[in-house]
C-alpha cells in the first residue's frame, strides 16, 4: 500500500499529488488538470513558488555535482518525483559516468515513466516505495541491486520530508536511513519553510492533495542532519548554497532550506 491507502500500481487522478504539482510548476507535462488547478492555487497564494521550485532544482544539481565530485558513486534519491531533465543520474554522470542511481517514489505515475530513466547497464532503478517505512526501502531487493550499503552513498531527500507530519516522525525516518549508510556517505536535503512569509494559504492547497504540507523552521530542518557533519555554508535558503550563478530576483523570499552533510567515521 502507498500513502493514503493507494495501492502501488494504481494512479489516483481524483486528487492532486505533490509530485505532479511540482512537475507542473517546473513546466513538465506529466500532470493532470486537478494538479494544475492545485498548482495555480498555490501560486496565487505564494507567487514566488515559481522561482522557488526552480531554485530548489538548481540546488539539487549543484549538490549532486559536489557529492559525486568527492568520489561517491552511488545515489539513493527518495521522493524523486517525475523525470525532469537533467535528471539526477544525468547530472551525476557528467561528473562520473559510472554512478549508480536508485530512485524511489510513492506515485505510480513516476514508475510509469521509469523506462526513460533506466540504462542498459542496469545501473539505474526506479522503485515504488513509502518513505514512512524507511527500513523497507533500504531492504528493498531492487534497491539492493543498485546500491551497495557497504560503500558510501549520496542519500537525497529533496523537497519530500515536508510531506510527513510530526506524528509520522520525519526525524526517525532520516535516522533510520542514516544508520544504514556507511561513513563517507552524504545527506542532501531540502525542505519547505514558512520563515519568510505566512504560508497558511499555500498549506491549505495541500489539504486537498494526497499529502499535507508541513512547513518547518531552519532549526527544525537542521535537526534532520543529526549524525552528519554539515558542509559549508550549512543550512541556508537553496539559492545561497554554493551558487554558481547570480541568485535569482526575490531570492530572499524563496521558501526552501537546503543543506549537504557527510557522515563521518
Amino acid at each position: 500500500m502507498g500513502q493514503d491507502g493507494v495501492r502501488f500500481g494504481e494512479i489516483d487522478t481524483s486528487r492532486p499529488h505533490p509530485a505532479r504539482i511540482y512537475d507542473y510548476l517546473l513546466g513538465g507535462k506529466d500532470n493532470y488538470e486537478v494538479d494544475q488547478q492545485a498548482a495555480d492555487e498555490l501560486a496565487a497564494a505564494a507567487p514566488e513558488v515559481w522561482i522557488s521550485v526552480r531554485a530548489n532544482r538548481a540546488f539539487l544539481q549543484r549538490a549532486v555535482q559536489y557529492a559525486v565530485g568527492t568520489g561517491v558513486r552511488q545515489i539513493l534519491d527518495i521522493g524523486t518525483g517525475l523525470p525532469t531533465s537533467p535528471n539526477v543520474h544525468e547530472v551525476a554522470r557528467q561528473v562520473a559516468p559510472d554512478v549508480r542511481v536508485a530512485y524511489i517514489d510513492n506515485d505510480p505515475i513516476v514508475a510509469a515513466h521509469g523506462n526513460a530513466l533506466l540504462s542498459s547497464s542496469g545501473s539505474t532503478r526506479i522503485v515504488l516505495g513509502d518513505l514512512r517505512d524507511p527500513q523497507a526501502l533500504v531492504d528493498h531487493p531492487e534497491v539492493r541491486q543498485v546500491i551497495d550499503f557497504r560503500q558510501p552513498v549520496v542519500l537525497m531527500l529533496i523537497a519530500v520530508l515536508h510531506f510527513l507530519t510530526d506524528e509520522e516522525d520525519p526525524a526517525r525516518v532520516v535516522a533510520t536511513l542514516r544508520d544504514a549508510l556507511p561513513a563517507g556517505s552524504f545527506l542532501v536535503l531540502s525542505h519547505a519553510t514558512g520563515d519568510f512569509a505566512d504560508r497558511a494559504a499555500a498549506q491549505a492547497v495541500y489539504n486537498k492533495a494526497t499529502a499535507s504540507m508541513n512547513l518547518r523552521s531552519r532549526a527544525e530542518v537542521e535537526r534532520f542532519f543529526a549524525g552528519f557533519d554539515l558542509v559549508e555554508p550549512g543550512v541556508v535558503q537553496v539559492p545561497f548554497w554554493r551558487p554558481d550563478t547570480p541568485p535569482p530576483a526575490r531570492s530572499g523570499e524563496i521558501g526552501f532550506y537546503g543543506g549537504v552533510a557527510r557522515k563521518s567515521g
